[in-house]
């Protein structure tokens, strides 16, 4: 496998998987904790109305996808807030529409819309160095932002209420996070596409939460379950020739799912005893 080291489309795919999953399980912890993993989705399909809308008008998808991702995830946050309306009506609302709105474009511009599978599929091997400059600068501006705020982000992952009583500023974390979470799915959606994407925003923070209750260290196993796995999948999606995103899901359930059955058989022994 040390022979794929050679060519530097597989580091390229290398140092991008490793930079995804950190970022990943980052916003990951965050949107467990505050119960959102469906705006993942959300804002994922959102960001289909963008490419749809970009393709027909003839600008940069990723660019319209950017927009229609930032603009959904605020709109989800400011509609919940301000109409006190449940998150997961208006992530349903925003799924439904971006899509529709894709669909709409899609069929309407002229001819076959090239890379429509890499964004519903993704392809890690294709990763150029701008890709990566992108997922560097994104990833020193998230970990920025969680050193400087860490302490209020938590408190208002777990309690905005509590937070916004003691003078937090639950506004501008939310939103920030809101966004940020908004750059990840855009930053990564065309080269992971929308499987991988969601499950590297969820199963990771899933199997750390079994072992883990406190943020910090949700946190940082879910960044070494995430990192070895999509390490994993990627060397063994390229050797036997499947696709490596298909390969990262399979192995991060099985994780999970090991991860589970193990800790509910301790109990069960521990029970036993008394």
């Amino acid at each position: 496998m040390l022979e794929f080291l050679e060519y530097s489309f597989f580091r390229n795919a290398l140092a991008a998987v490793a930079l995804i999953a950190v970022c990943a399980a980052m916003i990951g912890t965050y949107i467990i904790t505050r119960r959102l993993v469906a705006i993942s989705g959300g804002v994922t399909h959102a960001c289909f109305g963008g490419l749809g809308l970009g393709y027909y008008l003839g600008i940069n998808p990723v660019v319209m996808a950017g927009v229609f991702a930032i603009g959904s995830s605020i709109g989800v946050e400011w509609l919940s807030s301000r109409f006190r309306l449940r998150e997961d009506s208006v992530i349903a609302v925003v799924w439904a529409i971006g899509m529709a709105i894709g669909v709409v474009f899609v069929f309407l511009t002229p001819g076959y819309v090239p890379e429509l599978n890499s964004f519903l599929f993704g392809n890690i091997l294709t990763v150029t160095p701008s890709d990566l400059i992108a997922f560097a600068i994104y990833t020193v501006i998230l970990a920025l932002f969680f050193y400087c705020y860490y302490d209020k982000i938590v408190i208002c992952a777990f309690d905005r209420d509590f937070a916004s009583v003691n003078g937090l500023p639950v506004k501008f974390i939310n939103y920030t996070m809101t966004v940020l979470t908004a750059v990840c799915i855009v930053l990564t959606i065309r080269l992971v596409g929308v499987m991988l994407l969601m499950s590297m925003l969820s199963l990771p923070m899933m199997t750390a939460e079994v072992f883990m209750k406190r943020f910090k260290g949700m946190m940082l196993l879910s960044i070494a379950v995430s990192l070895v796995c999509s390490l994993a999948g990627l060397f063994i999606g390229t050797l036997v020739d499947v696709p490596s995103s298909a390969i990262i899901v399979m192995i991060m359930a099985a994780v999970f799912i090991i991860a589970r059955l193990s800790r509910s058989l301790f109990r069960h022994k521990n029970l036993k005893k008394y």
